[in-house]
């Protein structure tokens, strides 16, 4: 359920999600509040779970995992027990960084990131023999980025 967020809360998101380090006097300069009022506004939106999380973004190619790929998986049954493995494999796996259950052909989505084919490789072999519920998958090579973002739009409130 949607959290209520006034225009200062949204001002102030989107100032963060571009730059999560930056003071809140800083913020506050911008939004037009004093820090104080800021770092009450940020400690409510974190409270609330608005506010998930604050990271690193890494550049993967700098780190070494050059290969970007999409993965469609379809499993064979939808029995909860065979679903519940599965998800926990997929969000204990480090090179996968995003995964979304989806409508259509397959059943899930994967982003996994790897160093190169072999190494992605190795990760499907494992996919396929720790989870005998897997019945295929396609793999996408991604040839080039155009956009990557984890920035949430903070259009103004429907009124």
């Amino acid at each position: 359920m949607p959290i209520e967020l006034d225009k200062l809360d949204r001002r102030i998101l989107a100032t963060l999600q571009k730059d999560a380090r930056r003071s809140a006097e800083l913020v506050g300069a911008e939004v037009g509040l004093s820090a104080s009022a800021v770092q009450r506004r940020i400690a409510r939106l974190r409270e609330e779970g608005v506010i998930a999380a604050e990271v690193a973004v890494v550049d993967p190619k700098r780190v070494g995992r050059p290969l970007n790929l999409i993965v469609e998986i379809e499993v064979e049954r939808e029995r909860p027990e065979l679903v519940a493995s599965l998800k926990q494999w997929i969000a204990a796996e480090a090179m996968i960084q995003e995964a979304w259950y989806v409508t259509g052909a397959g059943d899930y989505v994967l982003i996994v990131v790897a160093r190169d084919v072999d190494d992605f490789e190795a990760l499907m072999q494992r996919l396929v023999a720790e989870n005998a519920n897997v019945r295929r998958y396609h793999t996408r090579v991604a040839l080039g980025t155009i956009k990557r973002s984890l920035l949430v739009p903070m259009d103004p409130p429907v009124e």
